[in-house]
């Protein structure tokens, strides 16, 4: 065996020296066979060709590679403030943001109390009961505006004006605040923040940990937050002392020396160490800002030349006018043209006398431009790609798919949506039942042994949402009917997509049953209102377009 050198033995970094010497020389023998490869193929040849230097198209391509924040801090302001411009004064971004509003969120708002009755020690009757009692009390905070600092929006809407918050600015906040109040049980409310208000102080500014107003510790987790105590765009609207809430700032610390919350922060992250968020259309704000104003300009243009009928035009020289309208040329055409009285009103079989030495041309407009439609529309499936949104849902325009397509393209749509709310959920909703939970449980109302103790299992939890509806109920039916019955899914699953309660649904069948069988009524036939899979399916539209295609084919075919 043999031995280590007397050098290396003696000195403890000697063989930490040993290979970073190693290592160096090893670089640098790389980068002399990279060069002499270059000499060899060619002063542009790299590894990867989208990192060449030497290539037209990318050699003034040369972006900084700074981290996340050194990327977005510094331009968030202009990101915030265009986004916006673009969701007030264009169509696209509104209905864009729209239609994430409606598919993400909708208009149900519903808590399912899933606690973790295995960790709880019950059993799964025992947690349904308990998961109905609390869902029924949080009802009776969220659906009224019990839960709204400000007294005007329920849970619901809160939740989608955080949402487009965060997808116009980047950013939502919301300081659930302690309030109680004589005409309500419940003191838990939150008040929403504009993001603008979440700014690192000036005499803070250059803190390493304190980012955009957040103030996070050695492992990036959040330990404060840093708010003006007025918005900075109400300068115009402050008068007297109000004026120096925009010099006044105030520190709220993320969690409670206990645990709760202080701080709702809803962003999205897309790097490891991101502070803020950014808008949801910084990727294509360019090509959106564009395309406005280009079909801005398109319909300015068209409008333009409709109010043009005819050109008069006439070639006479100031010679020939002075010998035909005498001493004042100008004066004698302007009575000629007035007693061309019909030249105005362009009607059919119509004699329209002319000044003279006049003729009329008709007028052939350029617009609108032929190739407008084609044009906007690939410009519009870029954006739709950038907001991710198909772009039919994107545009509300099914004219050119089958159902087929249309199929493919929401279930594009609904892989995003749901993760959307899954992430909707994780980082407002549930942060949000948690501290509704903790007063009911402090005030007595629900009942929670060793409630901190075991915190994740008691606020284990899902919420549903707006259901997505059916593009094809009869086949969208039988699908769920065919689910259930091979068991690869539960009535719980199919009601959530559909934006209902499944035991409620049972309760009202229950009823109507009953009350049925009151009233001397049959029960209605159910299976026959769902197509059998036995049965011979009508043909589908796409399938009978392509079996005409196909003979249609086949009969050139056999012609030739």
């Amino acid at each position: 065996m043999k031995s280590w050198p007397a050098a290396l033995a003696v000195s403890p970094v000697a063989p930490f020296t040993w290979r970073k010497h190693m290592g160096r020389n090893s670089k640098q023998h790389h980068r002399r066979q990279r060069a002499a490869a270059s000499v060899t193929a060619g002063a542009g040849m790299t590894a990867y060709q989208g990192a060449s230097h030497s290539d037209l198209a990318l050699r003034d391509w040369q972006p900084f590679a700074g981290s996340p924040d050194a990327d977005l801090l510094p331009e968030l302001d202009t990101l915030t403030s265009r986004s916006r411009d673009l969701a007030r004064n264009d169509g696209l971004m509104a209905g864009g943001l729209q239609t994430h509003r409606d598919n993400i969120v909708g208009a149900v708002l519903r808590l399912s109390a899933l606690p973790d009755y295995r960790l709880l020690g019950w059993s799964p009757e025992q947690a349904r009961e308990w998961g109905n009692k609390v869902e029924a009390h949080f009802r009776s905070w969220a659906d009224t505006t019990d839960c709204d600092a400000a007294r005007t929006l329920d849970l619901l809407g809160l939740t989608v004006l955080a949402l487009g918050g965060e997808m116009v600015n980047g950013d939502a906040v919301a300081i659930p605040k302690w309030l109680p109040r004589p005409d309500s049980p419940w003191a838990t409310r939150l008040s929403l923040i504009e993001s603008d208000r979440l700014q690192t102080p000036p005499y803070l500014e250059g803190m390493a940990r304190i980012r955009r107003g957040v103030e996070f510790d050695r492992d990036g987790a959040p330990l404060a937050y840093h708010f003006q105590a007025a918005h900075p765009g109400d300068a115009l609207y402050l008068r007297g002392d109000e004026v120096q809430d925009l010099s006044r700032w105030e520190r709220v610390p993320a969690f409670t020396p206990w645990g709760r919350r202080r701080v709702i922060h809803l962003h999205a992250k897309e790097r490891t160490g991101q502070t803020r968020g950014r808008p949801i259309v910084s990727a294509v704000m360019r090509e959106f800002h564009m395309a406005g104003k280009y079909a801005q300009n398109e319909l300015q243009a068209s409008l333009a030349n409709s109010l043009v009928a005819a050109f008069l035009e006439s070639d006479l020289d100031p010679e020939s006018a002075g010998a035909l309208f005498g001493q004042d040329p100008r004066a004698a055409w302007g009575t000629s043209v007035k007693q061309a009285q019909n030249i105005g009103k362009l009607q059919g079989a119509a004699v329209i006398p002319l000044p003279v030495g006049a003729r009329m041309n008709s007028f052939t407009p350029g617009r609108p431009n032929v190739a407008f439609d084609a044009f906007m529309l690939a410009v519009e499936r870029r954006i739709a790609a950038g907001m991710n949104l198909p772009y039919e849902l994107f545009a509300k325009d099914f004219s050119r798919v089958n159902y087929s397509s249309a199929r493919a393209a929401l279930l594009e749509a609904w892989r995003y949506f749901h993760g959307r709310r899954r992430w909707l959920t994780a980082n407002w909703l549930k942060p949000i039942y948690e501290l509704w939970l903790e007063e009911a449980v402090n005030a007595g109302v629900i009942d929670a042994p060793g409630f901190y103790a075991n915190r994740y299992a008691y606020t284990r939890c899902r919420f549903v949402f707006g259901g997505k509806g059916w593009v094809d109920p009869v086949k969208e039916i039988t699908a769920a009917k065919l689910r259930l019955e091979i068991g690869v899914s539960t009535l719980e699953q199919e009601c959530a997509e559909q934006g209902l309660d499944w035991e409620e649904v049972l309760h009202q069948q229950r009823i109507e049953a009953q009350r049925r069988a009151e009233l001397g009524l049959q029960a209605p036939a159910q299976a026959a209102w769902v197509v059998s899979p036995s049965a011979p399916d009508a043909p589908d539209q796409d399938e009978q377009d392509n079996k005409e295609r196909r003979d249609s084919g086949a009969s050139a075919k056999g012609q030739a």
